[in-house]
């Protein structure tokens, strides 16, 4: 069990009109330095269908695949006791401050990446942000038992809100 402590600043801009949170960036993520960078996630491959753009492959084309879709991304954690990128081993937890991204934004809707995002979201978050989250399935490698095809049309309800 590792103590990790959020070391990502929060993607967005005062134009970003959705923010999309995971629990807290993977090892992989950390390492690279931005978000869902496991070459197995499925994030990118998604977002990128979903708003018929071409696949990002550059940190740089990531940041501007959202820019242009007023896309906010973070986590709902800013630290936790995890082994490895176990969403399940999660304990300990502090969350980050998610109202003050959507005080200085045009965030109208939150979307979370998964069950245990969905979870903390609830539990430490909605309280502070009164803005209720939308589910979205997991794009990462560890929830194999979402197909491809059934993330992409779970993905699509983001563009009712941009």
């Amino acid at each position: 069990m590792k103590k990790v402590k959020h070391e990502l600043d929060p993607f967005y801009n005062q134009d970003s009109k959705i923010l999309i949170l995971g629990t807290i960036p993977s090892p992989k993520s950390r390492e690279l330095g931005f978000y869902y960078m496991h070459p197995q996630n499925r994030f990118w491959k998604v977002l990128s269908d979903v708003l018929n753009e071409e696949f990002p492959v550059s940190i740089e084309d990531k940041k501007n695949l959202l820019t242009k879709h007023d896309i906010a991304l973070w986590d709902v954690l800013s630290s936790c006791q995890i082994e490895g990128a176990s969403d399940a081993s999660i304990k300990s937890v502090k969350e980050n401050d998610i109202r003050k991204l959507i005080n200085n934004s045009n965030v109208k809707q939150v979307f979370v990446t998964g069950k245990t995002a969905e979870k903390y979201y609830n539990k430490l978050c909605y309280k502070k942000t009164e803005m209720p989250c939308i589910y979205l399935p997991s794009t990462s490698p560890a929830n194999c038992s979402v197909k491809y095809e059934q993330l992409k049309e779970s993905f699509k309800i983001i563009n009712e809100f941009l």
